[in-house]
């Protein structure tokens, strides 16, 4: 028996406890959520509700969660680049390329092969211990729990937005500032793949300051307030600032003026969105210690950052 335990956010209030409990507890079937309310497993401030009955925001929730093999997936000896590793927790550099979780299109070659075949007993975790996910071609950290009690610990520190994550991006255009887009996010209208600002999406806080400047692009770092679906990307897509290689959200490429040759060749090789996890911050679950680890860019982006920096000698 693991008990698991989260704060009703405050947004949600209003909303149907199953509902509400699909929210909070994603990496659980809807089903099976269903199940352990009606047997009484889930308790809101102590008491046991109703599954229709709705919330006020606030509550606490205990759920009495099963560990029981919930992975179905190979494992793969795939190589990991562990950044920290202990009994709890595990921090790993992800490259550009790889999928974080098996899915259509994907179902081996992935991160969470690769996990369940360095540390076995991941199958018994909800998504192989991974609380959170970067895109296919996003490089950088990512942190994964070993146990249900670090996997509570780190989706409440989700939800109560104390993890800190920033992240390195190369964007299209000079910018001035850095700054904060507050503009909600949900699926785009017309194509289901996309995600776009809309009024009636979810909330999203994208905080960014400048690291570097170019002629015609920007460094960029970014702190997430919020976690959703390629958040950034649209964030800066939103405010005409897109990613470099940006296959969704970029644009259609082209070359800016003034470009050495060089340089012209690495953008136009360049694709997939430049955006590096660099730095990951939480409390450890186990000793509610603070720990805090970076990851310097990747090759691909050193590379064009370099040569950003060169092309901008040779025409001074």
């Amino acid at each position: 028996m693991t008990i698991l335990t989260a704060r009703v956010p405050e947004e949600l209030a209003g909303m149907r406890l199953d509902q509400c409990l699909a929210e909070v507890f994603p990496d659980y079937s809807r089903s099976k959520l269903q199940t352990w309310i009606k047997a009484g497993r889930v308790l809101v401030d102590g008491e046991v509700m109703k599954g229709r009955e709705k919330l006020d925001g606030g509550e606490e929730i205990e759920l009495d969660a099963e560990a029981e093999r919930v992975i179905e997936y190979a494992a793969q000896e795939i190589p990991l680049d562990i950044k920290y590793e202990d009994e709890s927790l595990l921090i790993v550099n992800k490259p550009a390329g790889l999928v974080v979780h098996p899915a259509v299109g994907n179902w081996d070659g992935t991160l969470v092969n690769a996990l369940l075949n360095h540390a076995p007993q991941l199958e018994t975790l909800p998504r192989a211990g991974i609380v959170h996910r970067i895109d296919k071609d996003t490089s950088g950290l990512l942190m994964v729990a070993k146990t249900l009690q670090a996997h509570n610990s780190l989706v409440e520190q989700l939800q109560e937005r104390s993890i800190h994550r920033e992240y390195l991006a190369l964007v299209k255009g000079w910018m001035t500032a850095g700054g904060t887009v507050n503009a909600p996010i949900g699926r785009h209208p017309v194509d289901r793949k996309r995600n776009a600002v809309r009024r009636d999406g979810k909330e999203a806080i994208t905080h960014y300051r400048l690291e570097q400047r170019f002629k015609r692009h920007t460094l960029i770092r970014c702190k997430l307030e919020t976690g959703r679906t390629h958040q950034i990307r649209v964030h800066m897509a939103h405010i005409n600032y897109p990613l470099v290689g940006d296959p969704v959200y970029g644009g259609r490429f082209q070359m800016p003026a003034d470009c050495g040759p060089a340089l012209a060749e690495a953008l136009r090789n360049f694709k997939r969105q430049a955006l590096h996890a660099a730095k990951l911050g939480l409390e450890h679950p186990e000793t509610g210690d603070y720990c805090e680890w970076e990851q310097a860019l990747p090759d691909d982006m050193a590379k064009l950052i370099e040569l950003l920096a060169e092309n901008e000698l040779d025409q001074a």
